[in-house]
Parts: structure tokens; sequence; C-alpha cells
């Protein structure tokens, strides 16, 4: 049997098409952070500081490209730079408290989007999906060679609140 590639290929350009409905790239509100702010504070929020060409590196893209999006959050405060904590020579970006806090509003506001559409999933179908979609994301980060740090997120039954990372 022929893998039906073609159906996810379709899926996949739907899902593009709808992410400005769930996640952070809605612009009609100043405190929204862009999809590459959105996506450089989360890296930065799971792997701890890392310089421009860490940065570079881990998104596959060019110093200047990244040069110009943490200037952006530079300017909105949103990262500083700071010695290499462990000794080296580049300077590290680090997010800050109000990094933090603009992220996890833009986190929220992506769940409850995700929330409404998955209204009638129950949980073990959203978890499966969950499943899905990270077999998915491993798998091009294997062969791209550009692998995601996750974060943990601790089960139900976890007394404790805290999050660790977890690297696939």
């Amino acid at each position: 049997m022929q893998k039906p590639t073609h159906l996810i290929e379709f899926e996949t350009m739907l899902l593009g098409r709808h992410l400005h409905f769930l996640g952070p790239a809605r612009r009609d509100t100043p405190e929204r952070l862009d999809r590459s702010g959105y996506t450089v504070l989360s890296r930065l929020s799971v792997q701890g500081s890392m310089s421009i060409s860490q940065l570079s590196e881990a998104f596959a893209l060019d110093t200047s490209t990244l040069n110009r999006q943490t200037a952006a959050l530079l300017k909105a405060d949103l990262v500083e730079r700071i010695p290499d904590p462990e000794g080296g020579i580049a300077r590290k970006f680090r997010i800050t408290e109000k990094g933090s806090s603009h992220l996890e509003a833009d986190r929220e506001w992506a769940i409850a989007g995700l929330e409404r559409v998955l209204i009638d999933w129950d949980p073990d179908e959203v978890a499966e999906f969950a499943r899905w979609l990270e077999r998915f994301n491993t798998d091009i980060e294997r062969l791209t060679g550009h692998p995601w740090p996750r974060p943990v997120v601790p089960s139900a039954s976890s007394d404790r609140g805290d999050r660790k990372e977890r690297h696939s």
C-alpha cells in the first residue's frame, strides 16, 4: 500500500493557514509577540542563554536574520545581553522577566485557541494527537540536524509544578 503523504501535505498546508487563529501571530494587539519573537523567546526559555551563533545554528538561519530578530527583542526589553556564564568571549541573550511574562501570556492565548478547537476531543485524543505531532516534528529535526529541546510537563499525578528540559 502506498503511503497517503499527499493527504498530510494538504492538511499541513491548511494548518499553516489556520495558525494565525491559534498562535501569537496576531498583530492587532501591540503586546502580542510576532512569530519570530515567540519562537526565539520559547527557545531561550527552554534552553537558557544563547549567543547569536548558537541561535543561528539552532534556527538554521544566518546571523543577520537573528541579529534583526534579537535587536527587536532587545529594544522591547524582552531579552538582555549578558556575558557568557561559562566564560566564553561571545555575549549571550537571556530572556528577561518581561520577556517571560509576554511569552507566557501569548502561550496562554495560543492554548486557549487550541482548547476552543479541541473542545469536543477527549483528553486521550488530545494526548495522542500531541504524540503524533511530536513524532512528526522530531523526525523533521532528525533529518535537518536541528533538534529542539522540549520542556517536560509534569503528569497530572505529579505533585510538583516545575518543568524540566527534555532533549529529543
